[in-house]
């Protein structure tokens, strides 16, 4: 036969936020889908039978659920924030690197080039390892773009 339905027990309260919710502007996808699929399943409708006319699957469906028994209404409908990536360089790595780039190139070298910092950073000893990509956001959130020549016309001397 298949699981038994799912009981959640959707407060009166809850059920119309999730109608107003629906009912007013634009939202994201994900969170109309999941009001949706709480709306349903208040009406005691089983997983299977939901995610026949919701795009999720009967296990999201069913995760859904639980994280509203735990979470309540906030927790099921949003997302919790992710923490992202570990930073590469600390404080102290950027403003050796930055302080490098405001000198001058090495010998034999116009400008510097983000491979060419890069490459020096870690010839310095001023990082253990770096990547292109790191050096090259690193430049651009200073407002850094050493490899550009400026082309400056300047009006004639009277």
């Amino acid at each position: 036969m298949g699981r038994p339905p799912l009981k959640i027990d959707i407060g009166k309260k809850d059920q119309e936020t999730l109608r107003t919710l629906l009912k007013s502007g634009v939202q994201p996808v994900r969170v109309v889908l999941r009001a949706l699929a709480l709306l349903q399943l208040a009406a005691e409708a089983r997983a299977a039978q939901v995610a026949k006319v919701i795009p999720l699957t009967p296990q999201a469906i069913r995760r859904l659920g639980h994280r509203y028994r735990q979470a309540g209404l906030d927790g099921a409908l949003y997302e919790k924030q992710r923490p992202g990536a570990a930073e590469v360089l600390d404080a102290s790595q950027k403003q050796r690197i930055i302080a490098m780039v405001c000198s001058d190139p090495p010998e034999g070298r116009a400008r510097w080039t983000v491979r060419l910092v890069a490459e020096q950073a870690v010839k310095r000893k001023l990082v253990p390892h770096v990547g292109r990509e790191t050096i090259r956001i690193l430049l651009l959130s200073h407002d850094l773009k050493p490899w550009r020549e400026k082309n400056v016309v300047s009006g004639r001397s009277r």
